[in-house]
């Protein structure tokens, strides 16, 4: 344990850019190797969501750290594995058949909703559990899950309703302009806000696709100007990571900003960040988790976490961090309640089970495997506020959160849309 201890520290200080077993396999013996939990971090460390896969790395990373020092998993040191998704299906999924083959006991990450399910189904394929630290469409737990996909993040559905009890009451009578990453995540979120806030008709309330991955700026900027022509009140701005900064940028240099709400259904710090406090004020979004919420709210193992994590990397910590943190621990606790690794023993471990963490109480949905947690609609700060703030990273302005209970779809609702798909009322 003291020589993994060592190798620990090294791999932290590398950043992530070498797999982790790679440089184990030097510095431990093969009986060592042998006798650890493996765990694989799929993750895109290029493309338009990498920082979002590096912080899932990083919180990972602090709970293996976290776990090691008290024992480990089972008695035995946990190693994190990684491949590189770079936000691409097949990509995605030939990196979760490499981190199976090098031993993964269990697999987690992604960042985009497409590369979740096939990866889910790539590890499903080898009797691994696949947990989705980012992943938010519908069909990830919805028609397109299976008994070995577990998703700890809100989704579309959740996040549409939270955003729901803002826009019924604060935009009513508005023209609504939806401009949507044409994948998984964005046909779920326009589909989902759309049946919550009446919305519906697409002639009021028009629609215009970007390609997913990597739009060309000609691209939204064709989208921004029929959002424009439009006449409407709100731009409803479906896109994420990389692709959110670059279109917010092209709306506020086209004037858009001025002219139209535009809001952000689904918001992370680090996008904040790097579009900027000026350009992110007034910004209404939602949020699985941000820091804030564990102090404004009095969680205080979420406090532990944001301090644990500020000490170590100097910035506080995201959603995708805290989801990636929260799914390791919660392998741990299933793994010592099943008394072993085996996937269907961890499902039983998991199904229906309750746990408190960096937040409320949550729970792992039996019938669907959804992640039953709360949701929370935050407006973005104004530029003095976040500069006044400690590591100048406070953006978020919790307004309203949504409990799960409330947010998720029930069980008959789950059931008409998996029958609807073609697809089993059972997992």
């Amino acid at each position: 344990m003291e020589v993994f201890g060592r190798v620990f520290n090294l791999l932290t200080a590398s950043r992530l850019k070498t797999p982790l077993l790679l440089l184990l396999g030097g510095l431990l013996t093969q009986q060592a190797i042998a006798s650890s939990v493996k765990l694989g971090l799929v993750h895109p460390t290029t493309g338009r969501y990498q920082q979002q896969g590096f912080d899932m790395a990083q919180g990972a990373l602090l709970a293996i750290e976290e776990i090691n020092a008290q024992g480990g998993i089972l008695g035995q040191p946990v190693e994190l594995l990684t491949e590189n998704t770079a936000g691409k299906v097949e990509t995605g999924v030939a990196a979760t058949n490499s981190l199976i083959k090098q031993g993964a006991d269990v697999v987690f990450g992604a960042a985009s909703s497409d590369v979740a399910i096939a990866a889910g189904k790539e590890a499903a394929r080898h009797d691994k559990l696949f947990f989705a630290a980012l992943s938010y469409a519908n069909e990830t737990t919805g028609s397109a899950g299976h008994r070995h996909m577990f998703r700890e993040p809100a989704s579309a559905w959740m996040t549409a309703k939270a955003l729901s009890f803002y826009l019924n009451q604060q935009l009513q009578d508005r023209r609504v302009f939806f401009l949507t990453a044409d994948y998984s995540w964005g046909h779920s979120m326009e589909e989902s806000i759309r049946r919550f806030t009446n919305t519906g008709d697409v002639q009021t309330h028009p629609a215009a696709q970007v390609p997913y991955p990597r739009p060309r700026h000609s691209e939204i900027e064709n989208a921004l100007i029929q959002a424009d022509e439009s006449g409407a009140d709100v731009l409803m701005l479906i896109q994420f990571g990389d692709d959110m900064v670059t279109a917010l940028e092209m709306a506020t240099e086209m004037g858009l900003k001025e002219r139209m709400e535009i809001i952000v259904p689904s918001l992370t710090q680090n996008m904040a960040a790097n579009a900027g406090a000026s350009l992110m004020e007034g910004i209404v979004g939602t949020v699985p988790w941000t820091w804030q919420v564990s102090f404004e709210f009095g969680y205080q193992r979420g406090q532990d976490f944001v301090n644990a994590y500020v000490e170590k990397y100097d910035q506080y910590p995201d959603s995708p961090a805290a989801s990636a943190y929260s799914i390791v621990y919660q392998i741990k606790e299933a793994a010592e309640n099943a008394r072993g690794l085996n996937s269907n023993d961890l499902i039983d471990a998991l199904e229906g089970h309750k746990y408190s963490l960096l937040k409320e109480p949550q729970q792992w949905r039996a019938f669907d495997h959804q992640n039953i947690q709360s949701v929370y609609v935050v407006r973005c700060k104004s530029w003095d506020d976040v500069m006044k703030s400690p590591l100048r990273s406070d953006y978020f302005e919790v307004m309203l959160s949504l409990p799960g209970s409330v947010s998720a779809r029930t069980e008959d609702e789950w059931k008409t849309d998996r029958m609807e798909a073609g697809q089993p009322t059972r997992l």
